[in-house]
Protein backbone atom coordinates (compact mmCIF):
# COMPACT_ATOMS: atom_id res chain seq x y z
CA UNK A 1 0.00 0.00 0.00
CA UNK A 2 1.45 3.20 -1.13
CA UNK A 3 1.95 6.01 1.75
CA UNK A 4 -0.10 8.55 -0.14
CA UNK A 5 -3.55 6.06 0.43
CA UNK A 6 -2.82 6.64 3.85
CA UNK A 7 -1.79 9.87 4.09
CA UNK A 8 -3.73 11.95 1.46
CA UNK A 9 -2.34 15.45 -0.10
CA UNK A 10 -5.28 16.64 1.90
CA UNK A 11 -4.52 14.79 5.35
CA UNK A 12 -0.78 16.62 5.12
CA UNK A 13 -1.89 19.72 4.53
CA UNK A 14 -4.00 19.46 7.45
CA UNK A 15 -0.97 18.73 9.43
CA UNK A 16 1.39 21.12 7.96
CA UNK A 17 -1.01 23.82 8.77
CA UNK A 18 -1.01 22.64 12.13
CA UNK A 19 2.96 22.35 12.82
CA UNK A 20 3.78 25.88 13.44
CA UNK A 21 1.09 26.70 16.09
CA UNK A 22 1.63 23.53 17.95
CA UNK A 23 5.01 25.11 17.97
CA UNK A 24 4.74 28.33 19.21
CA UNK A 25 2.35 27.25 21.52
CA UNK A 26 4.53 24.32 22.68
CA UNK A 27 1.26 22.07 22.57
CA UNK A 28 0.59 18.44 22.14
CA UNK A 29 -0.49 17.68 18.47
CA UNK A 30 -4.03 16.40 19.67
CA UNK A 31 -6.04 17.01 16.63
CA UNK A 32 -3.28 15.70 14.25
CA UNK A 33 -3.40 12.39 16.83
CA UNK A 34 -7.06 12.20 15.67
CA UNK A 35 -6.64 12.80 12.44
CA UNK A 36 -3.94 10.12 12.39
CA UNK A 37 -5.97 7.64 14.21
CA UNK A 38 -8.75 8.32 12.23
CA UNK A 39 -6.64 7.31 8.89
CA UNK A 40 -5.89 4.44 10.84
CA UNK A 41 -1.94 5.45 10.86
CA UNK A 42 -1.62 3.86 14.57
CA UNK A 43 -2.11 0.16 12.53
CA UNK A 44 0.10 0.48 9.93
CA UNK A 45 1.76 -2.71 10.68
CA UNK A 46 -1.33 -4.65 11.63
CA UNK A 47 -2.56 -7.26 9.13
CA UNK A 48 -5.86 -6.56 7.30
CA UNK A 49 -7.72 -9.63 8.61
CA UNK A 50 -7.16 -7.63 12.00
CA UNK A 51 -8.24 -4.13 10.85
CA UNK A 52 -4.45 -2.55 9.97
CA UNK A 53 -2.68 -2.00 6.69
CA UNK A 54 -0.89 -4.63 6.47
CA UNK A 55 2.51 -3.26 5.63
CA UNK A 56 6.06 -4.09 6.21
CA UNK A 57 8.96 -2.20 7.34
CA UNK A 58 10.06 -0.34 3.92
CA UNK A 59 6.09 1.05 3.65
CA UNK A 60 6.09 2.27 7.03
CA UNK A 61 9.34 4.18 6.56
CA UNK A 62 7.67 5.39 3.49
CA UNK A 63 4.82 6.43 5.59
CA UNK A 64 7.07 7.76 8.28
CA UNK A 65 8.81 9.75 5.50
CA UNK A 66 6.13 11.83 4.30
CA UNK A 67 4.51 12.37 7.77
CA UNK A 68 7.74 14.21 9.30
CA UNK A 69 8.20 16.72 6.00
CA UNK A 70 4.41 17.85 6.93
CA UNK A 71 4.71 18.07 10.50
CA UNK A 72 8.32 16.94 11.99
CA UNK A 73 7.18 16.77 15.44
CA UNK A 74 4.11 14.58 15.31
CA UNK A 75 5.99 11.74 13.21
CA UNK A 76 8.90 11.85 16.13
CA UNK A 77 6.28 10.94 18.68
CA UNK A 78 4.31 8.87 16.90
CA UNK A 79 7.12 6.88 15.67
CA UNK A 80 7.71 5.69 19.14
CA UNK A 81 4.07 3.63 19.20
CA UNK A 82 5.30 3.09 15.80
CA UNK A 83 8.54 1.16 17.43
CA UNK A 84 6.41 -0.78 19.43
CA UNK A 85 4.09 -2.28 16.75
CA UNK A 86 7.20 -3.17 14.21
CA UNK A 87 8.58 -4.90 16.81
CA UNK A 88 5.84 -7.00 17.39
CA UNK A 89 5.79 -6.99 13.53
CA UNK A 90 9.39 -8.35 13.12
CA UNK A 91 8.97 -11.11 15.98
CA UNK A 92 5.91 -12.32 13.72
CA UNK A 93 7.60 -12.66 11.07
CA UNK A 94 10.13 -14.97 12.86
CA UNK A 95 7.69 -17.10 13.86
CA UNK A 96 7.33 -15.61 17.44
CA UNK A 97 3.79 -13.85 17.99
CA UNK A 98 4.16 -13.53 21.80
CA UNK A 99 3.45 -9.28 20.69
CA UNK A 100 0.80 -10.04 18.75
CA UNK A 101 -2.00 -8.21 21.35
CA UNK A 102 0.24 -4.93 20.78
CA UNK A 103 -1.19 -4.89 17.44
CA UNK A 104 -4.26 -5.71 18.18
CA UNK A 105 -4.68 -3.01 20.71
CA UNK A 106 -3.08 -0.44 18.35
CA UNK A 107 -5.90 -1.38 15.84
CA UNK A 108 -8.39 -0.92 18.25
CA UNK A 109 -6.69 2.62 18.81
CA UNK A 110 -4.38 2.05 21.74
CA UNK A 111 -0.88 4.27 21.92
CA UNK A 112 1.96 2.50 22.96
CA UNK A 113 4.53 4.97 24.35
CA UNK A 114 8.46 4.09 24.54
CA UNK A 115 9.68 4.91 28.41
CA UNK A 116 13.14 2.85 28.01
CA UNK A 117 15.54 5.93 28.35
CA UNK A 118 17.01 6.70 31.58
CA UNK A 119 19.27 10.20 32.52
CA UNK A 120 23.31 8.60 32.45
CA UNK A 121 22.61 5.39 31.38
CA UNK A 122 24.57 4.96 28.16
CA UNK A 123 24.07 1.00 27.92
CA UNK A 124 20.59 2.01 26.81
CA UNK A 125 18.87 -1.21 26.18
CA UNK A 126 21.80 -3.67 28.10
CA UNK A 127 21.00 -2.20 31.56
CA UNK A 128 18.53 -0.52 33.59
CA UNK A 129 18.91 2.06 36.45
CA UNK A 130 15.18 1.53 37.07
CA UNK A 131 14.32 -0.47 40.31
CA UNK A 132 12.09 -3.89 38.92
CA UNK A 133 10.92 -5.43 42.40
CA UNK A 134 9.27 -9.12 41.64
CA UNK A 135 5.56 -8.81 42.82
CA UNK A 136 5.52 -12.85 43.55
CA UNK A 137 2.86 -13.59 41.44
CA UNK A 138 5.03 -12.75 37.70
CA UNK A 139 4.75 -9.17 38.02
CA UNK A 140 7.09 -6.33 39.09
CA UNK A 141 7.11 -2.87 40.37
CA UNK A 142 9.25 -0.50 38.67
CA UNK A 143 10.51 2.20 40.32
CA UNK A 144 13.00 4.73 38.38
CA UNK A 145 12.96 7.88 36.15
CA UNK A 146 12.36 7.23 32.22
CA UNK A 147 12.93 10.70 30.10
CA UNK A 148 12.02 12.01 26.78
CA UNK A 149 8.94 10.07 26.62
CA UNK A 150 6.71 10.84 24.01
CA UNK A 151 2.95 11.31 23.56
CA UNK A 152 3.66 11.96 27.68
CA UNK A 153 -0.33 13.38 27.16
CA UNK A 154 -2.30 10.88 25.00
CA UNK A 155 -0.41 7.29 25.57
CA UNK A 156 -2.82 4.52 26.91
CA UNK A 157 0.14 1.69 27.31
CA UNK A 158 3.51 2.33 27.89
CA UNK A 159 6.38 -0.28 27.35
CA UNK A 160 8.81 -0.07 30.05
CA UNK A 161 12.13 -2.05 31.36
CA UNK A 162 13.61 -2.60 34.74
CA UNK A 163 16.40 -4.56 36.24
CA UNK A 164 15.66 -7.49 38.73
CA UNK A 165 18.29 -7.32 41.30
CA UNK A 166 16.57 -10.20 43.66
CA UNK A 167 19.60 -12.36 42.89
CA UNK A 168 22.54 -10.47 43.04
CA UNK A 169 24.59 -13.03 40.96
CA UNK A 170 22.84 -12.88 38.37
CA UNK A 171 20.66 -9.84 38.43
CA UNK A 172 17.95 -9.95 34.51
CA UNK A 173 16.29 -7.10 32.79
CA UNK A 174 12.56 -7.16 32.60
CA UNK A 175 10.15 -5.85 30.21
CA UNK A 176 6.33 -4.48 30.59
CA UNK A 177 3.39 -2.76 29.58
CA UNK A 178 1.75 -0.78 32.22
CA UNK A 179 -1.69 0.52 31.59
CA UNK A 180 -2.71 4.62 31.59
CA UNK A 181 -3.98 5.11 35.46
CA UNK A 182 -1.30 2.68 36.59
CA UNK A 183 -0.91 3.40 40.38
CA UNK A 184 2.94 5.24 41.05
CA UNK A 185 3.59 6.70 37.38
CA UNK A 186 3.66 10.43 37.81
CA UNK A 187 4.35 12.32 34.09
CA UNK A 188 6.28 15.54 34.41
CA UNK A 189 5.70 18.99 33.39
CA UNK A 190 8.64 20.07 31.97
CA UNK A 191 8.95 19.67 28.20
CA UNK A 192 10.11 22.66 27.03
CA UNK A 193 12.68 22.63 24.20
CA UNK A 194 14.66 24.25 21.18
CA UNK A 195 12.69 21.77 18.51
CA UNK A 196 10.36 18.91 18.50
CA UNK A 197 8.24 20.77 20.83
CA UNK A 198 4.88 19.09 20.00
CA UNK A 199 6.12 15.52 20.92
CA UNK A 200 5.66 16.53 24.26
CA UNK A 201 8.33 13.76 25.13
CA UNK A 202 7.85 14.78 29.15
CA UNK A 203 9.90 12.99 32.03
CA UNK A 204 8.02 10.03 33.63
CA UNK A 205 8.69 9.25 37.43
CA UNK A 206 7.83 5.36 38.24
CA UNK A 207 7.33 4.57 42.24
CA UNK A 208 6.13 1.21 42.94
CA UNK A 209 4.40 1.46 39.61
CA UNK A 210 2.81 -2.47 39.08
CA UNK A 211 3.02 -4.16 35.65
CA UNK A 212 0.93 -7.24 36.28
CA UNK A 213 1.83 -10.53 34.78
CA UNK A 214 0.09 -10.78 32.00
CA UNK A 215 1.20 -7.52 30.41
CA UNK A 216 5.46 -8.56 31.27
CA UNK A 217 6.65 -9.62 28.00
CA UNK A 218 10.24 -10.43 28.22
CA UNK A 219 13.52 -10.98 30.82
CA UNK A 220 17.22 -10.57 29.05
CA UNK A 221 20.75 -10.50 30.73
CA UNK A 222 21.93 -7.80 31.49
CA UNK A 223 25.05 -6.74 29.24
CA UNK A 224 25.63 -7.11 25.45
CA UNK A 225 23.54 -10.17 23.57
CA UNK A 226 21.45 -10.86 20.97
CA UNK A 227 18.05 -11.59 21.75
CA UNK A 228 15.82 -11.09 18.96
CA UNK A 229 13.12 -9.14 21.21
CA UNK A 230 15.79 -6.29 22.49
CA UNK A 231 17.36 -6.09 18.83
CA UNK A 232 13.26 -5.62 17.30
CA UNK A 233 13.61 -2.62 19.40
CA UNK A 234 17.08 -1.34 18.72
CA UNK A 235 16.58 -2.00 15.28
CA UNK A 236 12.63 -0.09 14.67
CA UNK A 237 13.95 2.78 16.87
CA UNK A 238 16.76 3.29 14.34
CA UNK A 239 15.37 2.80 11.13
CA UNK A 240 12.14 4.78 12.21
CA UNK A 241 14.11 7.54 13.63
CA UNK A 242 16.23 7.31 10.42
CA UNK A 243 13.26 7.88 8.29
CA UNK A 244 11.96 10.87 10.76
CA UNK A 245 14.77 12.75 9.91
CA UNK A 246 15.10 11.65 6.64
CA UNK A 247 11.68 13.29 5.92
CA UNK A 248 12.72 16.56 7.04
CA UNK A 249 15.40 16.98 4.81
CA UNK A 250 13.11 16.06 2.13
CA UNK A 251 11.10 18.81 3.03
CA UNK A 252 14.15 21.34 3.44
CA UNK A 253 15.08 20.15 -0.25
CA UNK A 254 11.76 20.92 -1.51
CA UNK A 255 11.89 24.26 0.20
CA UNK A 256 15.39 25.31 -0.90
CA UNK A 257 13.66 24.47 -4.48
CA UNK A 258 10.66 26.42 -4.01
CA UNK A 259 12.78 29.15 -3.19
CA UNK A 260 15.59 29.65 -5.51
CA UNK A 261 12.55 29.67 -8.18
CA UNK A 262 10.75 32.28 -6.41
CA UNK A 263 13.19 34.85 -6.03
CA UNK A 264 15.34 37.26 -7.95
CA UNK A 265 18.24 39.76 -7.92
CA UNK A 266 17.66 43.67 -8.50
CA UNK A 267 18.65 42.91 -12.04
CA UNK A 268 15.58 40.21 -12.19
CA UNK A 269 18.25 37.31 -12.29
CA UNK A 270 15.90 34.00 -10.85
CA UNK A 271 18.01 32.72 -8.31
CA UNK A 272 17.53 29.24 -10.07
CA UNK A 273 19.72 30.59 -12.32
CA UNK A 274 23.00 31.84 -9.98
CA UNK A 275 25.87 29.10 -10.53
CA UNK A 276 26.41 29.13 -6.48
CA UNK A 277 22.57 28.71 -5.40
CA UNK A 278 22.61 25.73 -8.33
CA UNK A 279 25.10 23.99 -7.04
CA UNK A 280 24.03 24.39 -2.72
CA UNK A 281 20.78 22.63 -4.07
CA UNK A 282 22.33 19.75 -5.98
CA UNK A 283 25.02 19.48 -3.34
CA UNK A 284 21.74 18.78 -0.92
CA UNK A 285 20.03 16.27 -3.48
CA UNK A 286 23.21 14.10 -4.18
CA UNK A 287 23.57 13.74 -0.10
CA UNK A 288 19.99 12.72 0.14
CA UNK A 289 20.36 10.16 -2.22
CA UNK A 290 22.92 8.18 -0.55
CA UNK A 291 20.64 8.14 2.80
CA UNK A 292 17.67 7.18 0.75
CA UNK A 293 19.11 4.14 -0.31
CA UNK A 294 21.20 3.39 2.81
CA UNK A 295 17.67 3.11 4.77
CA UNK A 296 15.68 1.74 1.92
CA UNK A 297 17.80 -1.22 2.26
CA UNK A 298 17.70 -1.77 5.50
CA UNK A 299 14.64 -1.44 5.98
CA UNK A 300 13.92 -4.14 3.27
CA UNK A 301 17.21 -6.06 4.71
CA UNK A 302 15.04 -6.43 8.31
CA UNK A 303 11.72 -7.22 6.16
CA UNK A 304 13.29 -10.02 4.33
CA UNK A 305 15.39 -11.35 7.26
CA UNK A 306 18.68 -10.60 5.66
CA UNK A 307 21.42 -11.84 8.06
CA UNK A 308 24.15 -9.63 8.37
CA UNK A 309 25.39 -10.99 11.81
CA UNK A 310 27.34 -8.95 14.54
CA UNK A 311 27.27 -6.36 12.36
CA UNK A 312 23.60 -5.62 12.24
CA UNK A 313 24.47 -3.53 15.59
CA UNK A 314 26.70 -0.86 13.73
CA UNK A 315 25.04 -1.15 10.44
CA UNK A 316 21.99 0.28 12.20
CA UNK A 317 23.57 2.78 14.90
CA UNK A 318 25.68 3.92 11.21
CA UNK A 319 22.31 4.42 9.22
CA UNK A 320 20.90 6.84 12.44
CA UNK A 321 24.22 8.50 12.53
CA UNK A 322 24.08 9.34 8.48
CA UNK A 323 20.51 9.87 7.91
CA UNK A 324 20.58 12.63 11.08
CA UNK A 325 23.85 14.20 10.29
CA UNK A 326 22.89 14.69 6.82
CA UNK A 327 19.84 15.30 7.43
CA UNK A 328 20.87 18.67 9.93
CA UNK A 329 23.25 19.77 6.65
CA UNK A 330 20.80 19.62 3.81
CA UNK A 331 18.54 21.60 6.13
CA UNK A 332 21.20 24.30 6.89
CA UNK A 333 22.14 24.36 3.10
CA UNK A 334 18.22 24.93 2.80
CA UNK A 335 18.14 27.81 5.20
CA UNK A 336 21.38 29.32 3.06
CA UNK A 337 19.69 29.25 -0.15
CA UNK A 338 16.73 30.88 1.52
CA UNK A 339 18.88 34.05 3.11
CA UNK A 340 17.86 35.90 6.06
CA UNK A 341 14.24 35.73 5.96
CA UNK A 342 14.79 31.74 7.19
CA UNK A 343 16.28 33.32 10.25
CA UNK A 344 13.04 34.73 11.37
CA UNK A 345 10.63 33.40 13.78
CA UNK A 346 7.91 31.96 11.86
CA UNK A 347 9.40 30.71 8.94
CA UNK A 348 9.16 26.54 8.16
CA UNK A 349 12.87 26.01 7.80
CA UNK A 350 13.44 27.68 10.97
CA UNK A 351 11.45 25.44 12.53
CA UNK A 352 13.09 22.42 10.75
CA UNK A 353 16.23 23.82 11.73
CA UNK A 354 15.28 23.93 15.11
CA UNK A 355 13.43 20.14 15.11
CA UNK A 356 16.27 18.58 12.92
CA UNK A 357 19.15 19.31 15.71
CA UNK A 358 16.79 16.92 17.78
CA UNK A 359 18.53 14.18 15.90
CA UNK A 360 21.86 14.65 17.69
CA UNK A 361 20.63 13.72 20.85
CA UNK A 362 18.75 10.39 20.23
CA UNK A 363 20.72 7.03 20.93
CA UNK A 364 23.56 6.09 18.83
CA UNK A 365 25.57 8.76 20.01
CA UNK A 366 28.26 9.67 17.64
CA UNK A 367 30.53 8.22 20.15
CA UNK A 368 29.02 5.44 20.24
CA UNK A 369 28.82 5.06 16.68
CA UNK A 370 32.23 4.87 15.63
CA UNK A 371 32.67 2.93 18.82
CA UNK A 372 30.78 0.20 17.24
CA UNK A 373 32.02 0.13 13.86
CA UNK A 374 35.53 0.47 14.60
CA UNK A 375 35.10 -2.79 17.26
CA UNK A 376 33.61 -4.62 14.23
CA UNK A 377 36.12 -3.62 11.67
CA UNK A 378 39.16 -3.65 14.28
CA UNK A 379 37.77 -5.68 17.40
CA UNK A 380 37.99 -4.48 21.16
CA UNK A 381 40.51 -3.02 22.57
CA UNK A 382 42.37 -5.30 25.24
Amino acid sequence: MPATDVLSPELLERLRSRAAGYDETNSFFTEDLADLRAAGYLALFTSRDGGGAGMGIPDVVACQRLLASAAPATALAVNMHLVWCGVAHLLALKGDESLDFILREAAAGELFAFGVSEPANPAVLFDSHTEARPTGDGGYAFTGTKIFTSLSPAWTRLGIFGKDSSDPEEPRLVFGFAERGTEGITIADDWNTMGMRASQSCTTRLAGAVVPAPRMVRTTPVGPHRDPFVFGIFALFETLLSAVYTGIADRAVDLAVETARGRSSREGVPASADPATRWKIAEAALRMDGIRLQLGAVARDLEDGTDHGSYWFPLLSGLKYRSTETARGVVETAVRVAGGRSYFRGAELERLYRDVLAGMFHPSSEDSVHGSVANALLGPVE
